[in-house]
């Protein structure tokens, strides 16, 4: 696929990444803890299984194109605090939630920040306590965790690994020097590679890699010799995100110009390139930002059409009841969300007064869920069968471009995203967003599409 330069700048619009319907920033129906325990609840009642998301904030470095929730420190006894609120947080819960403790934990997943700035030994205790107090079927439990190559011990694998962890994410971003030094994160190809081939050999059977296209310094031969390091490794799957321009948000983009960032064609090819590189390689296209080779169960997923996306990505299967604990986390329980207090302090004071660190969340109506539902449903399987006569006639209208430029096909009433669309998801999921079409031409609440 080649891109055409007035195609990609037309679509590159500020657009919601769809993580979640609503999209965090039209929040309005507000739980308070009581409602929110009470949704929880129900939901436990009807799913008998559950995924658990941790957030770990903490970073020794600040990486300047980072977008996410985190805290710069090399004070390490940070750590011991920390883990003991997690704790304290999920007992609150069993506390509240009776049939918790009975409900299958199908999923952990670990993010941050930096999970493996805790050491190995307060990985085992925080990993110990946890699955002590809940139900684990280890015949149907996947455990993913977000690693550091530059911090990642052989110890933390096999911390993770002994637990029944098999999932590994690498953070990557770009392989070079220039690159890597002006959004400070100075990291060699052999500290990758060292991290992978351990956790290859202890057993984790799906690798992923975090890169990153539209970086300040990326050029063509950059990113070519990125994707091409990348597939050397030839993890099962790779995460190729736009880089995400919020400075409004994180002050520290301010770091770099825009005369540091590739835009427009530039930008264009970048992807273009390192898209065409992974497809020749045999890797399938699995929707916004994410590739797998056919055998990984995320690819077998997306063809039994299975697949489902929610905060923490995509996942093979729709998890109902997603519960994360930690400073910012977001859980969900299919017709609620609720996110955790976003400073520590405030979500210290909270757990340590036994109370849920609740900041916000969202109480979703019969069109959110409607709306949600065909949003994840283009988002894994490209297409979707629209509603008779209105929805048909706007869809026409509202993607009328969209249509004309080869990129969204609507026959009768099925509405389906080409190939050369693919790129531009979120733009067409957009359809259905109407807090963001109501809001249209809003600046700095979202990042660009592509």
């Amino acid at each position: 696929m080649n891109f055409q330069h007035n195609i990609f700048e037309k679509y590159d619009v500020q657009i919601p990444r769809y993580t979640s319907y609503p999209t965090v920033p039209h929040w309005k129906n507000n739980p308070n803890t009581k409602e929110w325990i009470t949704h929880l609840n129900n939901s436990f009642s009807t799913y008998p299984d559950w995924s658990m998301y941790l957030h770990i904030p903490f970073c020794e470095t600040l990486c300047t194109f980072c977008g996410c929730t985190n805290i710069i420190t090399k004070n390490h006894g940070k750590e011991f605090a920390y883990i003991d609120l997690l704790i304290n947080e999920l007992d609150m819960y069993l506390e509240k939630i009776p049939n918790m403790a009975l409900s299958n934990l199908t999923h952990i997943h670990l993010g941050g920040g930096s999970p493996t700035f805790l050491s190995p030994e307060n990985t085992r205790n925080l990993l110990d306590k946890l699955t002590k107090k809940i139900k684990i079927n280890f015949n149907n439990f996947k455990g993913s965790v977000e690693v550091d190559p530059r911090r990642c011990k052989t110890e933390h694998l096999e911390v993770y690994s002994s637990f029944g962890f098999n999932r590994l994410s690498l953070g990557v971003q770009d392989f070079s020097p220039l690159v890597q030094k002006i959004i400070n994160r100075h990291q060699t190809y052999k500290q990758t590679e060292k991290v992978f081939n351990t956790g290859r050999n202890l057993g984790f059977s799906s690798i992923n890699l975090d890169l990153i296209y539209g970086l300040p310094l990326q050029t063509i031969e950059s990113m070519t010799d990125t994707i091409t390091k990348t597939l050397i490794l030839n993890p099962e799957r790779i995460a190729l995100y736009s880089y995400a321009k919020v400075p409004w948000i994180k002050p520290q983009q301010k770091l770099f110009s825009d005369a540091d960032l590739p835009q427009g064609i530039e930008k264009s090819k970048l992807y273009d390139v390192a898209r065409n590189l992974l497809m020749k390689a045999g890797y399938k296209d699995i929707g916004m930002d994410h590739f797998a080779l056919p055998s990984d169960e995320l690819a077998i997923a997306q063809k039994n059409n299975s697949l489902f996306r929610n905060f923490m990505g995509y996942v093979e299967s729709k998890s109902s009841i997603l519960l994360g604990l930690g400073m910012s986390s977001i859980s969900d329980c299919g017709n609620a969300f609720h996110q955790n207090h976003k400073t520590l302090q405030t979500y210290t004071d909270s757990v340590s007064q036994n109370q849920i660190p609740t900041l916000k969340g969202h109480i979703l109506s019969r069109d959110d869920l409607a709306h949600r539902e065909k949003i994840i449903k283009l988002i894994t399987q490209f297409e979707i069968m629209l509603d008779s006569g209105a929805e048909v006639e706007d869809a026409k209208d509202y993607l009328k471009d969209m249509i004309s430029d080869g990129l969204v096909l609507i026959s009768n009433q099925k509405l389906e995203v080409t190939n050369e669309g693919r790129p531009f998801l979120r733009n067409v999921c957009s359809l259905f967003d109407y807090y963001y079409r109501n809001t249209k031409g809003t600046t700095n609440l979202y990042s660009k599409s592509i």
